[in-house]
């Protein structure tokens, strides 16, 4: 079975004064986590259990009941009548910190050990250790999660809160402002989330089903499987989209996007900071120039990234795709030029990789789709039909050369035209299934390695021609000029050669 996990992010409505609720309880959160690490410290050992029974020896240490009166470190000393689950999202998360902080320290001892371990050469002195110890964590900024019993009647749009207000535990209504629950998804524990002067709700869904063959046993065992392959562009259409099966029949293709306006958009706004840059001559230290302009590219490439992936996704799902394949695009570099020019393409670098990231966490969690990456030199130069060399062309220009960027393609040996980032997307395709198709082909024919042999139960018809091309040893051994068995043509056998 496999699991698809995402994340509800819901934006609080609330009355200003709960603001401060909210700060005071996660303020409380953060100390008992604070607490219970200082008590995973002075017991190390703790860390060796399994986090039930890490979490059972810690509320023995720290919680009073019947059986255990008077703990050895009690949590009351912090905050009186705790509730238990509060008190159980603290000791995990500062389980995990612990778990997290220990594993840095042991590295680091071990790192420390092996150089003084280390022999110095002949003839020099040995350097001391300089690399820093890890330091456990000096204040603390969790969320804070909402266990069962924390929260309840949650609807649509809104869910009530127990927090602490500062001086009491009170139940606290909010809205909310999201999306509904996917179907199939089972909700989590929420967690109360700050950013900037915001308060969010994350919830966190999860979904199981049966996970999918890798992709060497769709492609090598189910003829019926779909492929639907990418191709990323910088202007004109960011992705176009392309299905096709394992025996090749393609079946659709969707073209996706206006990149020539977004970078355009982009682009002005990076002429606007350079202008703005330009005017002043100086950038204050530690401050962000021109925010405001900055924000607005961050939410453009962001924005335009989900919706490209999504409706990636949307598109293999409706044509039934079991594998999305894209080029690994990973040594991109900007072409030099103007700032704006040259932020531009880098940042549109950028948005590919984000569409790319977005789309395989996406489809894996739509339907199981996976996704796979291919090797991306000459996907637009070559033919998908013939594997030819192909002329790429703007309309209007003469059929000739290849021009980079250019829209239409045409094979001069199967005669192929059509649109060139289709052509590249089906080439994508193609070598996906080339790379598993690759070890199942018939082994060569003898002839085909060398140089015209054949194999000996088909009965030689052909010369057996030599590879070496110095004269025969004999020059009368030209007996013929028939190509039948034992005629020696351009040369001798290397067999027949002489020291």
């Amino acid at each position: 079975m496999a699991k698809a996990i995402s994340t509800i992010r819901s934006a609080l409505h609330y009355q200003p004064q709960h603001a401060e609720v909210f700060a005071a309880n996660q303020a409380l959160f953060n100390r008992v986590v604070a607490f219970y690490f200082e008590c995973i410290q002075a017991h190390e050992g703790l860390l060796a259990l399994t986090n039930k029974e890490a979490l059972t020896a810690l509320e023995r240490l720290t919680h009073a009941t019947e059986a255990n009166p008077a703990p050895i470190m009690p949590l009351t000393d912090i905050a009186p009548d705790i509730p238990a689950m509060f008190r159980r999202a603290a000791i995990n998360a500062a389980l995990g910190s612990a778990r997290s902080f220990f594993s840095s320290l042991k590295k680091w001892r071990a790192r420390k050990e092996k150089h003084e371990l280390k022999k110095p050469r002949k003839g020099k002195k040995s350097k001391p250790f300089r690399e820093r110890p890890p330091v456990p964590p000096r204040s603390w900024n969790k969320s804070v999660p909402f266990y069962a019993s924390q929260w309840k009647e949650r609807c649509d749009h809104c869910i009530l809160l127990k927090v602490w207000t500062g001086t009491c535990w009170s139940w606290l209504k909010v809205a909310l402002l999201s999306r509904d629950l996917p179907e199939g998804f089972q909700m989590g524990s929420p967690s109360l989330v700050r950013r900037g002067k915001q308060w969010w709700l994350h919830t966190p869904i999860e979904k199981t089903f049966a996970a999918p063959a890798n992709v060497e046993q769709q492609i090598t065992t189910n003829p019926q499987t779909r492929i639907c392959a990418v191709d990323l562009n910088l202007d004109q259409h960011i992705a176009v989209c392309s299905i096709q099966t394992v025996e090749g029949t393609i079946l659709a293709t969707s073209f996706i996007g206006n990149g020539t306006e977004i970078a355009g958009f982009r682009k002005l706004l990076l002429g606007r900071i350079a202008r703005n840059r330009s005017q002043t001559g100086i950038l204050a230290e530690n401050e962000q120039d021109n925010a405001d302009l900055w924000r607005k590219i961050r939410h453009l490439d962001e924005h335009i990234a989900h919706l490209i992936s999504a409706r990636i996704v949307l598109f293999a799902k409706e044509h039934q795709a079991s594998i999305l394949v894209f080029e690994h695009l990973g040594n991109l570099q900007p072409e030099k030029g103007k700032y704006s020019r040259r932020g531009n393409t880098k940042r549109a670098y950028w948005m590919k990789g984000r569409i790319f990231r977005y789309s395989k966490y996406k489809a894996w969690n739509a339907s199981g789709i996976i996704t796979s990456r291919v090797n991306p030199r000459n996907t637009s130069r070559h033919c998908h039909r013939c594997h030819a060399a192909v002329i790429r062309y703007k309309q209007g220009q003469p059929e000739s050369g290849y021009t980079p960027g250019a829209a239409l393609v045409v094979c001069p040996q199967c005669q192929m035209r059509g649109h060139a980032d289709r052509n590249a997307s089906l080439k994508i395709g193609q070598r996906l299934l080339e790379r598993y198709a690759e070890p199942f082909k018939e082994k060569p024919h003898t002839a085909v390695r060398r140089a015209g042999r054949v194999s000996k139960e088909t009965g030689v018809a052909l010369s057996q021609d030599a590879k070496c091309q110095k004269g025969p040893s004999i020059s009368e051994a030209r007996h013929g000029e028939r190509n039948v068995h034992g005629t020696a043509q351009q040369g001798t056998l290397w067999m027949d050669e002489r020291p």
